[in-house]
């Protein structure tokens, strides 16, 4: 029924002829040159050049789990990457699996029907007996599956205006040159009126593979990954993608214990692989899979392995692996020089377990000791900054605000050295101080007390003054730190990280903190779910945007926007909101901490302190945007405010009027960010409502929003501010880096000794708190 369903999708040569002429003559949506064939891809970033790509589709990937028939929903998901990519302009073929699967699953309903039709016909009634079905040759099964096949891959790219054409071929079709001339020049014209060429073996002839029949520098066409790896050569495709059934090539067999994906393997790393055995179907496994893609690349063919069947990413594996996305494992025959981002992460936590284990004072050290660094060197970091800031220039396109935070200066330095040395003293009471103390019972004390969180990955833009900043706090708190900076920064930020790394080394911890240089997207590096324990961006709320929704399974602390206000009520003394008003604004208007909205008492319009604070806004260059009920007060108002949810980040802000304190909390909570917000008033009793009311992470009473700043708290330096709801909120400082664990000291105590018939009881008394004292217990 299946094949007489698609049979209608099928079109005839004159048909096939109309839509290839249709397909030369459209325009194109995105058209990618072909480059020069000769050597493979270094890098995942270079992918998305592939001109000619073949995906090789295992049979694990194209058949049901029973192994009869086919698994349609996760080919349509492949047809349609495939058909996308081919109408960008990509020259894409197929090596597909699934013609037995597809044979067998039609001559089991063949013979099951002709057997009932038969028992019906000598028993004389509709009572059957159970019927056996023989064992199906493979042969037969393959010839009875390519056409139904081939019908269903022709009726899926027909949804998507794409022709097809299957070519079948045998081991002999490559031995014989003029087979292979042929082979190959109707592939190219293939290619060349913008067909999809689906490959296969022709199973219902192709004699057994012969083991080790390689002939010298040339593969045999044992299985589809060597038929695969074959054609990609042949045809001097750019790219191979191999899916299967699992993710990609592990060091040992995936489901083992120590079993890690490997995210990049090189020719030379063949001996550190133990291979499992093969899949549940097919002719290959894993060693034949890398056997045929090291063939490949030595050909000049880039070549993934990536996991075809995963349904939470079969719908887009493809068109990740074209993107330069971190899927499957990646071969490549350019090993760079120093460790892959995964060794990085692995070296910092081993490094940071040691960090931790030090005494206070041993971490204050290295915090002081780089503190002195910043002020001896500075020479050394203010002329790699000065590269820095000549690039920046000469490109051109870097926003003012950003081109301000990119620079450090003898001044900055000095700061920076001041904070940490306020972190180097914070930190001689941070990790291992017990919160809290509870005899349970005799002999048996529990203790709550402060531990790192783990692995640290902070990403930050161009703030290169953000890296010993962030480190001192990682080393105080005895956490790993991984580092992403952005490329803004890169001479500054390697002379920062070594500087760090010298004073770690001061005490044996030097790996503790990485700073990731090489082509990692920060997309990919969300993905470490596995190794980092907490991700903090440093940067526009686009980019924490982003962070927060690549992150998969980890935490991520920060804010995606800073949208503060300051609200002046009917009671504020006119000097206090012009200088708080000013200072929130005009102070340094790209901070997150900044004001955005202004809210005026109804009472304030049309007195002398309204029109001092409009004459100071118009000194200060900053244009206003009237909120609607703002707007409907003026004859000529400024420009009405697109949204009262903005975001600035520049000489900008939205003024909006209130009858009360309560509407005022009422719209901050609207429009708000939770990030800082501000009462100016006179008023005690006001201003006490809205500091318990107001529900966001800072909230003031006649201060500028400007002092949402660890360093102005007094935290020596912050990771960032955070409103999330658990955990730190406010500006990060070293207690925000902490987490707590429970230490349980007993005598041989079992939770039988407490039940009903037990000898013992609980007594769960409060004790004093303070660092614990090695061998302390309680002597009664």
């Amino acid at each position: 029924m299946l094949l007489q369903r698609l049979s209608v999708c099928l079109r005839t040569s004159q048909d096939i002829q109309r839509h290839v002429c249709r397909l030369l003559t459209r325009p194109l949506t995105q058209v990618v040159q072909r480059r020069a064939h000769g050597s493979s891809f270094a890098h995942r970033g270079e992918l998305r050049q592939a001109k000619r790509i073949v995906v090789k589709l295992g049979s694990a990937v194209v058949t049901r789990g029973d192994e009869c028939g086919l698994a349609l929903g996760r080919l349509a998901s492949i047809v349609e990457q495939v058909a996308m990519l081919q109408n960008q302009g990509r020259e894409m073929l197929i090596v597909t699996s699934g013609a037995v699967a597809f044979g067998k699953q039609r001559l089991r309903h063949e013979i099951l029907l002709s057997q009932s039709v038969r028992q019906a016909l000598h028993s004389g009634h509709n009572q059957l007996k159970d019927m056996s079905l023989p064992v199906l040759e493979a042969r037969a099964c393959a010839a009875a599956g390519q056409s139904g096949l081939m019908a269903l891959y022709e009726a899926m790219f027909t949804q998507y205006s794409t022709c097809t054409a299957q070519v079948l071929v045998t081991n002999l079709d490559f031995h014989d040159d003029e087979k292979r001339q042929n082979l190959s020049s109707t592939l190219q014209e293939l290619l060349r009126m913008n067909i999809v060429p689906i490959i296969n073996t022709n199973d219902a002839v192709v004699p057994p593979p012969e083991p080790n029949s390689d002939l010298q520098g040339v593969i045999s066409i044992k299985d589809n990954d060597s038929l695969a790896a074959r054609l990609a050569v042949e045809m001097k495709a750019d790219l191979l993608i191999a899916l299967s059934d699992v993710e990609g090539l592990y060091n040992s067999p995936p489901g083992t214990d120590d079993a890690k994906l490997i995210d990049i393997f090189y020719p030379g790393d063949q001996q550190s692989i133990t291979y499992g055995t093969k899949s549940r179907v097919g002719l290959g496994g894993m060693e034949a899979k890398v056997k045929a893609a090291l063939w490949a690349l030595q050909g000049g063919t880039s070549v993934v392995i990536a996991n075809g069947t995963n349904p939470k990413v079969t719908g887009h594996v493809i068109t990740d692996i074209v993107e330069g996305k971190k899927v499957g494992t990646f071969f490549s025959e350019i090993k760079p020089a120093g460790p892959t981002v995964e060794q990085q992460t692995e070296m910092a936590r081993n490094s940071g377990r040691t960090l931790a284990s030090l005494h206070p004072e041993q971490r204050s050290e290295i915090i002081c000791h780089l503190a002195e660094l910043l002020t001896e060197r500075k020479e050394e970091i203010l002329a790699a900054n000065k590269m820095d800031m000549d690039m920046a220039v000469n490109a051109g396109h870097m926003p003012q605000a950003m081109v301000k935070r990119l620079s450090l200066s003898p001044s900055k330095l000095n700061s920076l050295a001041i904070g940490l040395r306020q972190i180097a003293v914070a930190a001689q009471d941070s990790v291992g101080r017990v919160l809290r103390r509870t005899r349970v019972a005799h002999n048996l004390e529990l203790e709550q007390i402060t531990v790192p969180i783990g692995v640290l990955l902070v990403i930050f833009e161009a703030r290169p003054d953000c890296l010993p900043q962030v480190a001192a706090l990682a080393i105080a708190s005895g956490n790993a730190l991984l580092l992403k900076g952005g490329k803004e920064a890169t001479n500054t930020n390697r002379v920062l990280h070594r500087l760090t790394q010298e004073a770690l080394s001061m005490h044996g911890v030097t790996d503790a903190v990485q700073l990731v240089s090489t082509r990692e997207e920060v997309e990919d590096l969300c993905r470490l779910d596995k190794m980092i324990d907490l991700i903090i961006p440093r940067g526009s709320s686009q980019l924490v945007r982003d962070i927060q929704r690549a992150a998969k399974g980890i935490p991520v602390m920060g804010h995606s926007e800073g949208i503060c206000h300051v609200y002046v009520d009917a009671d504020a003394s006119i000097d206090k909101v012009i200088k708080i008003v000013r200072d929130s604004k005009c102070d340094y208007p790209a901070a997150c901490n900044a004001m955005e909205t202004l809210l005026i008492h109804r009472d304030i319009l049309r007195t002398p302190l309204f029109d001092q604070i409009i004459d100071m806004l118009r000194t200060e260059r900053v244009k206003i945007h009237a909120g609607p009920r703002f707007a409907s007060y003026l004859t000529f108002s400024p420009s009405e405010a697109k949204s009262l949810r903005t975001e600035y980040g520049d000489l900008e802000c939205c003024m909006e009027v209130v009858d009360s304190m309560q509407e005022a909390v009422d719209h901050i909570h609207k429009y708000g960010s939770s990030h800082t917000d501000v009462i100016v008033t006179e008023n005690e009793d006001t201003a006490e409502h809205f500091l318990q009311q107001l529900d966001s992470a800072c909230v003031f009473w006649n201060a500028s929003s400007r002092f949402a700043d660890g360093y102005r708290f007094g935290l020596g330096a912050e990771v960032g501010i955070s409103t999330a709801r658990i955990h730190a909120r406010g500006p990060v400082g070293l207690e925000g880096l902490l987490t707590t664990k429970w230490v349980l000291r007993g005598d041989g105590h079992t939770a039988a000794d407490f039940s009903e018939h037990g000898t013992m009881k609980y007594l769960h008394e409060s004790l004093p708190v303070g660092q614990p004292l090695a061998g302390q217990r309680d002597s009664n």
